[in-house]
């Protein structure tokens, strides 16, 4: 079932054409990557389906509805979770609190606590860390603690923007373990990434945007063989 699906998206940023005729389609529990280098307009794409920038023209459709002119409030209330580049979690505040802040759109107790004990069972990290503060934690349990944040609302998809970005390397295969563990709940993943192998390797189709077009697409294993990847991204 077809989750997200977006035509012919036209975006200025900062003035600039930063998106130029980009359509993709993600479908229920699965993982979908956009790669491609700095200033492709990934992120830009992300900021456009979540609201926080408006399309010149095209569509974006979410769960069959069209979405492109809604307010960001709710956009998140309608089902979509963003956990920008940066992690940005609350630093004085406890891993437990960081996580409950997440839930704010739900409004069952009992439920907040079910999803705690979700997310807990993605990042086991985060349940041995459940009442320090989150400045005490290292990187990549910080990116874990952002990204588990992000599912704590039980999105229908969830939007991660350089997840690996300065993480440290032995960490990495437990925060993408996670990710993957996501789908299988059966949320959709939009995954913005400059770690191009490893993004191939974990997701199931992929996007290659350059200045602001897609290039290639396909499945994800497929685009790990091909020439202009393989040539422009993975030093082959």
């Amino acid at each position: 079932m077809t989750i997200l699906e977006i035509r012919d998206l036209e975006v200025d940023y900062d003035g600039v054409r930063a998106l130029q005729g980009v359509s993709l389609r993600a479908e229920r529990g699965t993982i979908t990557t956009l790669v491609g280098a700095n200033g492709a307009g990934k992120t830009t794409l992300l900021r456009a389906i979540s609201g926080i920038v408006r399309p010149q023209s095209g569509s974006i459709t979410f769960a069959g509805r069209q979405i492109e002119r809604e307010q960001p409030h709710a956009i998140v209330r309608g089902g979509i979770a963003h956990v920008p580049e940066g992690r940005r979690v609350f630093a004085t505040a406890t891993v437990r609190d960081n996580l409950l802040l997440g839930a704010y759109v739900l409004r069952d107790r009992a439920e907040r606590e079910r999803r705690l004990e979700v997310v807990l069972a993605m990042f086991p990290r985060l349940r041995e860390r459940f009442q320090q503060r989150a400045s005490t934690l290292s990187g990549g349990e910080a990116q874990m603690l952002a990204i588990a944040r992000g599912t704590m609302s039980a999105p229908t998809l969830l939007m991660l923007d350089e997840p690996s970005l300065g993480i440290a390397p032995n960490l990495i295969p437990t925060i993408y373990a996670g990710i993957r563990r996501i789908a299988e709940t059966g949320t959709t993943v939009l995954l913005v990434e400059q770690n191009v192998r490893d993004a191939l390797q974990l997701a199931d189709r992929a996007y290659v945007l350059q200045t602001g077009r897609v290039v290639i697409e396909g499945k994800a294993k497929d685009l790990l063989g091909d020439p202009m990847v393989q040539k422009a991204f993975l030093g082959l």
